[in-house]
């Protein structure tokens, strides 16, 4: 009898660790680091997933220039220096210095700058070439060959069935021959002179949202620090996140936050709200639009998936199978919508989206499991995050009914009382070192002993009015056993929180959900950690974010290995992952308003500061917030005192 062939493996994604990537959703550049497009791997100039150039490479005088230097210079940009030695002097010094500054939109400037005391006559070449091929093609290795140029006006031009680019220059080359798809010119250059040939790459037909048009709804925040690399963090993060941002198709007014690049460059409904909640110190602007985006997605009628947020698998490591992310962002939106309100959504932006947040709570109601606990997915693990983003749901969104005086508050806050003695009856697993939470409980009950990251989401409580944090599923002597386990070696890598222990079965230092650091649940634990008083375990894991924040020049991956530090080393890239990547970007963000201690009530005029006892990074100042929509700054001494410095005029100072 034949066997059926077995399913054929799934393509690896290129590694792009090393790449120079520059973006401003939806453009997206991935360059090597020494400059130049060879046409091979993920090369290129993309747009809307499309790559519009794969090939461009520079010689001057007949030689390709010494790379020196390639760095990113911004979120959207990037600079690549190089040398070029022609001979025309004795020695090995090179006479030549090349500069190209790449754009995410398309845009290179190449300067050419002569050393040389005698004047030169300089052939420059630019060869370019494409495929058209999608991004998903290129990532899984079956992107077509280079496609035949045509000339159009000062450049070349490629076509195919659905898509055309064009690449132009700017002066205009002397030779353009799309044979060999090269353009060339014949430069004069004085002693110490400079000449910049500018190239644009675009396509023919715009898109609705190009690059640089999408309103940026964040605050233009600064962040001034002792520790000068936490200013640094802080802008690369913001800038980051802004770099993200994509229109929403239906409504081009609203943005949200892409996944990441260059993989996930589209909308991710769990990652985009938690980048708006972690952004929310940067004004609600972000919240309000991926929330609007969301509801208009809400599947509607009737059935078990009513009122639910549509979202796609995502991967959960070797011991659980995959989870939905529509059920992370299901639970999410009330919960980010309460929470917006008390940073200053304004109530006419609000209101209309409390339908959909009900609708969300109705989900939740009719999901629940016999046990009382929430799968994801159904039927599958009750994971221990699954029930604190349920427990949190709930909490927040009897505040919001609560706020606009819809019923159904009181019964939310009973439910999660009930939920939190259920969880600590059945997550919590008792022993002589003072027990661990589960990291889920299989569907025939039995718990997954296994202590992860994940287990941070139980200390992420979500604020209420007056500043006050919503009440935890642990009591606090477990929350207390959970701070020291977050803390300790096991967890803790000195890079940030590991997502899996050591030593646990299936542990993997590189693994997504099996032992990486996620910089976001990092950050989940900085706050929460703070929250709950345990300034110890969150101080540590803050320095450690900002080490590893350094260590990747301040633009954190979406996951990095979980290797424990050592004296030397540096914390070291996942081949696969994301960066720059929307929920590592804002947890930088979050991180640093976590150590500050922010908690605003802009319904009821209210702004407490609690900042993180013994200023770990020293003084810190943030300013540039959007605390009620007006301006918000504050400073943290090294003693660890807070002190508002500017706010809106309503708003009294809480304790």
């Amino acid at each position: 009898m034949a066997h059926p062939a077995p399913p054929a493996p799934r393509p690896e994604l290129p590694p792009v660790h090393g790449a120079v990537i520059c973006v401003s959703a939806p453009c997206l550049v991935i360059s090597p680091e020494h400059g130049q497009l060879t046409g091979h791997g993920m090369d290129g100039i993309y747009h809307s997933g499309r790559r519009l150039l794969s090939r461009c490479v520079l010689r001057v005088a007949g030689r390709d220039p010494v790379a020196v230097q390639g760095r990113s210079t911004g979120a959207d940009r990037a600079a690549f220096t190089a040398t070029v030695r022609t001979g025309a002097e004795a020695g090995p010094d090179p006479d030549i210095g090349v500069e190209r500054v790449r754009h995410a939109d398309g845009t290179e400037r190449i300067v050419l700058r002569s050393f040389n005391a005698r004047p030169l006559r300089l052939p420059v070449e630019v060869l370019l070439g494409t495929d058209l091929a999608d991004l998903a093609a290129v990532a899984a290795g079956r992107a077509g060959p280079e496609l035949p140029a045509g000339v159009h006006a000062a450049g070349l031009r490629w076509s195919t069935g659905d898509a055309q680019a064009v690449t132009t220059a700017d002066p205009a080359p002397d030779d353009a021959l799309a044979s060999a798809g090269l353009l060339r010119w014949q430069l004069e250059l004085q002693p110490g002179e400079s000449r910049t040939i500018e190239l644009r790459t675009t396509r023919s037909r715009t898109s609705r949202a190009p690059a640089g048009q999408v309103a940026n709804p964040l605050a233009d925040a600064r962040a001034e620090c002792d520790d000068p690399r936490a200013e640094a963090w802080f802008r690369t993060s913001v800038a980051d996140l802004g770099a993200l941002l994509l229109r929403d198709r239906e409504e081009p007014a609203d943005a949200f936050a892409a996944a990441g690049a260059p993989w996930r460059i589209g909308l991710a409904p769990a990652e985009a709200l938690w980048a708006a909640r972690m952004a929310l110190p940067l004004g609600t602007g972000l919240a309000a639009a991926t929330l609007r985006t969301l509801a208009r997605t809400q599947t509607c009628g009737r059935g078990p998936d009513a009122g639910k947020i549509p979202g796609p698998l995502r991967g959960a490591g070797p011991q659980l199978p995959p989870g939905c992310t529509g059920t992370e962002a299901t639970l999410a939106f009330p919960a980010v919508l309460a929470e917006a309100r008390r940073w200053g959504l304004p109530e006419p932006e609000a209101e209309p989206l409390l339908p959909a947040a009900e609708r969300c709570l109705d989900w939740l109601r009719s999901a629940l499991g016999g046990d009382g606990f929430l799968a994801d997915p159904d039927p599958g693990p009750r994971r221990c995050e699954t029930q604190a983003h349920a427990h949190r749901a709930a909490l927040l969104g009897a505040d919001l009914l609560d706020a606009y005086g819809r019923p159904g508050g009181p019964e939310w806050r009973e439910w999660a009382a009930a939920l939190r003695a259920r969880f600590r009856q059945r997550f919590w697993i008792d022993g002589p070192d003072g027990g661990r939470p589960a990291a889920a409980l299989h569907p025939d009950g039995r718990p997954l002993p296994r202590l992860t990251g994940a287990a941070a989401h139980l200390l992420d409580a979500g604020l209420l009015g007056g500043g006050r944090l919503a009440p935890g599923l642990l009591d606090p002597v477990r929350a207390e056993q959970l701070a020291r386990l977050l803390g300790a070696p096991a967890m803790d890598c000195g890079w940030g929180l590991r997502s899996m222990a050591v030593r646990e079965p299936g542990h993997n230092p590189f693994g997504h959900r099996s032992g990486a650091v996620r910089p976001h649940e990092s950050a989940v634990a900085v706050a929460g950690l703070a929250q709950s008083g345990f300034e110890k375990e969150a101080a540590a894991l803050l320095r450690g974010l900002l080490d590893a924040a350094e260590g990747f020049g301040y633009r954190l991956p979406e996951m990095y290995a979980a290797e424990q530090r050592t004296a030397g080393s540096a914390p070291l890239p996942h081949p696969a992952a994301c960066r720059p990547a929307a929920v590592a970007a804002a947890a930088g963000i979050h991180a640093l308003a976590a150590a500050a201690g922010i908690r605003p009530d802009a319904p009821a005029g209210t702004v407490a500061v609690s900042p993180l006892p013994g200023a770990p990074l020293g003084a810190l100042r943030l300013s540039g917030l959007r605390v009620a929509g007006e301006p918000f700054a504050l400073r943290v001494s090294r003693l660890g005192l807070g002190m508002v410095e500017e706010a809106a005029d309503a708003l009294q100072l809480g304790g």
